[in-house]
């Protein structure tokens, strides 16, 4: 699998939005740390993951589309001459995402983009866009998934297994998928899924963090037990 897969099956920019609030959400529920969505970081809103041990993404979301860029620290891509990105990775980037390329968060100390895929979408447009004429190949010979896209799976059609799996393969939680199907679909949050979740939280400790994340929550004494 490659950027060009990734973006051929990712959904549209409003779906990967609200998949990325409820996957902060979730992770907030559970007391988990790679999933997080900052509504404000300058004139964009950021979903990003990062697992602590190389692996992450950032995706923002702007008045003119969406764009991610991510990080396979194991990639044969990383780290490529020097710190310089892989060759046309960002071939026909539209210039409206050309600032992105230069966030400080989003690149080496040195000013370089930090990245093994990129990706974008502009408003208008019909499907998301990977740099062309990108050769896989060197790559290919050392890693079956060279360039970590597969990082942005969560997001497709799937993404509550995929949850399912990340919460037990990283916490050791088995979770309700029924529960974790609903706040991935923005269900409004009762006591109920709250505690189905993680016992130790209640409802209103996670009301700031709802509101910041713009997820509902049910009028109260909704869903409670």
């Amino acid at each position: 699998m490659t950027v060009y897969d990734t973006a051929a099956k990712l959904p549209p920019i409003d779906v990967v939005r609200d998949r990325s609030r409820a996957l902060a959400m979730l992770d907030t529920i559970i007391g988990a740390v790679y999933y997080d969505y900052s509504p404000r970081r300058g004139e964009s809103e950021v979903a990003s993951m990062r697992t602590g041990s190389g692996e992450e993404y950032d995706i923002a979301f702007t008045t003119d589309g969406a764009f991610i860029r991510g990080v396979y620290h194991d990639s044969p891509m990383h780290n490529y001459t020097g710190g310089q990105l892989w060759p046309c990775l960002l071939e026909g980037l539209p210039e409206q995402f050309a600032p992105l390329v230069h966030e400080p968060t989003f690149c080496h100390e040195d000013g370089t983009l930090d990245a093994t895929f990129v990706l974008w979408r502009r408003s208008a447009d019909d499907r998301w866009r990977a740099g062309e004429g990108i050769d896989l190949s060197p790559a290919d010979d050392e890693e079956t998934d060279p360039d970590g896209a597969w990082l942005l799976d969560i997001l497709c059609d799937g993404a509550v297994e995929e949850y399912l799996e990340y919460a037990w393969s990283v916490y050791d939680l088995e979770l309700d998928k029924t529960v974790v199907e609903q706040i991935l679909t923005l269900q409004p949050l009762t006591e109920e899924i709250v505690r189905a979740l993680n016992p130790q939280k209640r409802l209103a400790d996670l009301r700031e963090r709802a509101a910041e994340l713009a997820y509902p929550i049910a009028n109260v004494g909704s869903g409670s037990p």
